[in-house]
């Protein structure tokens, strides 16, 4: 099977997690997670990561984290592999205590980090373990309020300078940033990320594959992954095949057309525009706004899935 793509440089940003394997608890006690969180320490002080927030769930854990020695496989390779050594002496079991290697998506820091903060804080509410992201005592949310004291592994510059120079003010606002969305449908954040691989604007997407993204900064057993995400569908074959399944003269078939080049195949949208005679702009609000049409009607997602179904592994 190959390998989801890693893309690594000096300061890359990343939304981590990983799960138990078939799904199982990795954490059983207080003690799990000190040990956990002494893991994140030391990673900061061996590789220079630099932990910006982080949630530990039962059976899994979100980290946004930050890379100064492009050393993201070296990080996660420490904190893993030290805490299954742990679990498993401790409870005198062998073999595997995550399911596969961790996920990492590649990150638009100025563009995403404030939204993924909160999605991360508010794990534990969605979860329905407490009402208020401060009860939960296992993540990093009470350091940027201000209730609890900053260790000195963790990073709270990063968040919440998106708010004010003003240390205190920052807290304040950092904390109604996230409690406004108690109660409410908060769109997820992780939705838009592309190719299983990037979190960002087209101009993010296209700078990290057109610098990144070649055999000497991917791990060769990626190379798979990486030739799926660079050879993918021409916007005349998208055109083919949403004419296969619907025909030109449907009244949908401009809508699933850019639809499939933006939210499935990931084309720029100042591309999708200029094919389509129209601004970048419009091509968004087009896509959006049909994506959201799709989620209420089961015949257009039955057309979604076969469109999907007939672009071949590399289209997409």
């Amino acid at each position: 099977m190959a390998r989801p793509l890693r893309v690594q440089y000096p300061g890359a940003f990343y939304h981590v997690t990983s799960r138990g394997n078939e799904r199982k608890a990795i954490f059983k006690s207080k003690g799990d997670r000190e040990r956990f969180l002494s893991y994140l320490e030391s990673a900061n002080e061996r590789y220079d990561a630099i932990i910006h927030t982080y949630c530990l769930m039962g059976n899994h854990y979100h980290i946004l984290l930050e890379t100064p020695r492009s050393n993201l496989s070296q990080i996660l390779h420490h904190i893993n592999g030290a805490y299954t050594t742990y679990y498993n002496v401790k409870r005198k079991r062998v073999g595997h205590l995550f399911q596969g290697r961790y996920k990492s998506i590649l990150v638009q820091k100025d563009a995403y980090c404030k939204e993924l903060s909160r999605y991360i804080h508010l794990n534990p509410v969605r979860a329905g373990i407490v009402r208020k992201p401060s009860q939960y005592k296992w993540s990093s949310y009470c350091y940027l309020i201000g209730l609890k004291k900053v260790p000195q592994w963790f990073s709270d510059e990063a968040v919440l300078g998106y708010f004010d120079k003003d240390k205190k003010r920052a807290q304040g606002l950092y904390r109604d940033f996230v409690e406004k969305a108690l109660g409410k449908e908060m769109e997820d954040p992780l939705s838009k990320v592309f190719a299983s691989t990037f979190l960002g604007n087209d101009r993010f997407i296209e700078w990290a594959k057109e610098k990144w993204i070649g055999f000497k900064n991917v791990d060769p057993r990626n190379v798979p992954a990486m030739k799926r995400l660079m050879d993918k569908a021409s916007l005349k074959r998208i055109d083919e095949i949403v004419d296969s399944v619907i025909g030109r003269k449907d009244i949908m078939f401009r809508k699933f057309c850019i639809y499939t080049s933006h939210q499935i195949v990931g084309y720029p949208l100042k591309e999708i525009g200029n094919h389509y005679g129209m601004r970048g702009s419009a091509a968004s609000q087009s896509s959006r706004r049909f994506k959201e049409e799709i989620s209420k009607n089961r015949e257009l997602r039955r057309v979604e899935k076969d469109i999907r179904n007939r672009l071949t592994p590399v289209d997409c």
